[in-house]
Parts: C-alpha cells; structure tokens; sequence
C-alpha cells in the first residue's frame, strides 16, 4: 500500500496531515441546498462565512454553487460560474487554506481555479474526460466520489450487490485511472459518497467498513454532514439539529481511517477530530 505524504504540496497549495485528519468545510452559494440553501447567496455573507469557517479551525473551504441533493436539477454553467467565481477570488485573498470547488462541469472547475481555487471536488469522479484533462493540466489534488445514478434518480431505490465491494472497486478504478493520466497518487482522494445513491443501511455499511477503503492506498473524504439518514436514525427532522449525529459519523470515520472531513458545522467537527486524532495517536 501506498504511503501517503504527511504534507501534500501542489503547486497552487499545501496541506498538513501530519496531525492526522483535517476539516473542510462546507460553503453552498446556492438557493437550494438541503441544510443551507439560501444562506450564503450573498457574496458578502459568503466571504464573511468562508472566513469564520477559516478561523475556526477548516483546512480547506469547498464551495459549492450547484445542489446535488435527491432530485436536485442541473443548473446552467454560466449560473454556477456567477455564483462562485466573486466568492473564490475575493475569499482567497482573505484566508490562507486552499479552496475547492464542488462541481460535476469543466467549465465551472476551470473558472474557479483561475479565481483561486485549487483543489476539484467531482461527485462524476472526473468522469468528463475534460474535466480529468484540466485536473492533469492545472496539477491540483482531486475528490473522486462515488455516485449510483444522478442526483435526479439517485435515491429512488438505490440497489447494490455488496456496496463496500461495489463502492471500493468502482473507486479504485476511477484512481488507477486518474493515476495513469497524470494525477500523482498523493493527489487524489476518495469519497465513498454517503447519501448519493444509498440508502440508511447502505450508508451504515459504508461507514462500518470504512477501513477497508481507506486501506486502498489513497486518503478517503467523508462527507455525512447533517445528511437524511443521521435524521432517520435519530429523529431530527431539520438538518440543523444533525450536528451530534454528524459528530458520531466523524469519530468513527477518523478512527478507521479518514483524512478529511467534509462538514457545515466546523467548530464542533473540529473538536471532535482533534479528540479522535489523538486518541488515534496513542
């Protein structure tokens, strides 16, 4: 297996795993995101967030201008661009942790990596060969997430044969693949995508046997925050009171395995991982 660096240097950014698991946190520009649609729509609110999210302990902010929930809809490039482009450039001059940007389109990555992002986090797992092209190209670390379906059709009744099995194998080839078009090793992450496609079980599944992807030999991104099944499991109906939930799904993540967290509520996530990390390192 490989060994992963406990830096990650790219030539547009870093990041320190040297103390284990890391936060990114999550910033929607969008109107319709299941938790916090709406919220940060606003360049100004958005800024003001990315860099509370900074200061509370985030190593990276994600940005997010298109809803991928459960029959969420396609919305257009030059929409996505709008959203996100203000918010990347006049963010990066403000904090001094790498920003990535959420998105499924080429043309979206490419505008916010010449804003300032640098890192691309696909739910396709660059499954756009353009897309893939512009990841070899910029040199930037990637998120390869797994998805049955799209986010229109994912959830109607998503079916898997062994889904630890099915989510690890589609995930290694689309690395091996990435690997062998140029994308260092150390650059690529794992996103088992909790919530896209699965249902409860096959999310507990995922995350009871999360070790065994992040035995792979690539670092493994997490990212249940405040999702429907933490509500299912613990009756909170608004996403909002999913924290302590989420905080559940964070601590077992870090302890087999994860490197990053992908989360809406940094300053809780962080304190849970900090816990976990050294609990790890004892």
């Amino acid at each position: 297996m490989k060994k992963m660096p406990d830096i990650l240097k790219w030539p547009s950014g870093m990041l320190d795993f040297s103390g284990g698991a890391i936060v990114m946190g999550i910033l929607n520009v969008t109107p319709d995101s299941f938790s916090d649609g709406g919220r940060f729509v606003d360049v100004d609110a958005a800024i003001a967030r990315g860099v509370e999210m900074a200061q509370q302990g985030a190593a990276i902010i994600d940005i997010g201008p298109e809803s991928t929930r459960p029959g969420a809809e396609a919305v257009p490039v030059d929409e996505q661009i709008i959203r996100a482009v203000p918010v990347i450039e006049q963010l990066s001059s403000k904090i001094d942790i790498p920003i990535s940007i959420d998105t499924r389109v080429p043309q979206v990555a490419l505008a916010a990596i010449e804003a300032g992002a640098s890192i691309i986090n696909d739910i396709t797992a660059l499954a756009d060969d353009a897309m893939l092209q512009l990841a070899v190209q910029k040199q930037v670390p990637v998120v390869l997430m797994h998805m049955q379906g799209t986010p229109q059709t994912m959830q109607a009744d998503p079916h898997y044969d062994d889904v630890v099995a099915d989510v690890s194998e589609y995930l290694m080839e689309r690395a091996k693949m990435a690997e062998e078009a140029g994308i260092a090793a150390e650059r690529i992450v794992l996103d088992p995508g909790v919530g896209f496609g699965k249902t409860t079980e096959h999310n507990l599944l995922l995350l009871s046997h999360l070790d065994r992807l992040c035995e792979m030999g690539y670092r493994v991104l997490i990212g249940a925050s405040r999702k429907r099944f933490i509500g299912q499991l613990t009756g909170k109906n608004n996403p909002a009171d999913r924290v302590f939930g989420t905080a559940a799904t964070t601590a077992i993540a870090v302890a087999k395995g994860a490197s990053i967290i992908r989360v809406h509520d940094v300053t809780e996530t962080v304190d849970v991982v900090k816990v976990a990390n050294a609990i790890g390192r004892a």
